[in-house]
């Protein structure tokens, strides 16, 4: 069964919906993917769906907040500003690992905590929309492709990593990490 109402992930994309502006709906459709393959990849824990849905509301928030496509340090810097003033300041590695490793290539290390590499695998099953699966059945991919559809999101990335090619042809893609 996949989740589609999560208060936590909901209420965190509602403060930043006014920066977000219209690309709202393709975000949250994408935010609801990871988290629901990123349930599928991880073992059950504390706390397990609250971390996912801080980490997913705020992983991507830096290209609308600071409009910029080396989004990681400022989404990073958001993330870590609401845990201490409202969230639990306990989960900050964990969460901001999350964050900082979900473009990484290569698996993530233990240390970085026992949910960073389930996300990374949920973003790049999203982001590849299946073709890179990480063992995940099909049914489900197609379950939440289905509930969740792509809105634009794709295309956004499309434009912004075209401009940023432009823009910085030596350095296109920041957010990658080995």
């Amino acid at each position: 069964m996949i989740l589609n109402k999560v208060a936590p992930l909901d209420d965190l994309l509602a403060l930043h919906a006014e920066a977000i502006g219209r690309d709202l709906p393709g975000y949250r459709n994408h935010a609801y993917r990871v988290l629901n393959f990123c349930l599928a990849l991880s073992t059950e824990s504390p706390d397990r769906i609250a971390k996912i849905a801080t980490a997913v509301a705020f992983h991507d928030l830096g290209i609308w907040t600071h409009h910029t496509f080396d989004y990681l340090p400022p989404s990073d810097v958001l993330v870590r500003d609401w845990l201490h003033q409202h969230g639990d300041p306990t989960w900050c590695d964990e969460v901001s690992a999350m964050i900082q490793l979900h473009h990484k290539f290569t698996p993530c290390a233990a240390d970085a905590g026992p949910l960073a590499e389930a996300f990374r695998r949920a973003d790049w099953v999203d982001v590849t929309h299946g073709v890179i699966a990480h063992g995940l059945p099909r049914a489900l991919l197609r379950e939440v492709f289905a509930a969740f559809p792509d809105a634009g999101f794709h295309l956004l990335l499309l434009k912004l990593s075209f401009k940023r090619v432009l823009s910085h042809p030596l350095h296109p893609l920041p957010m990658m990490r080995w």
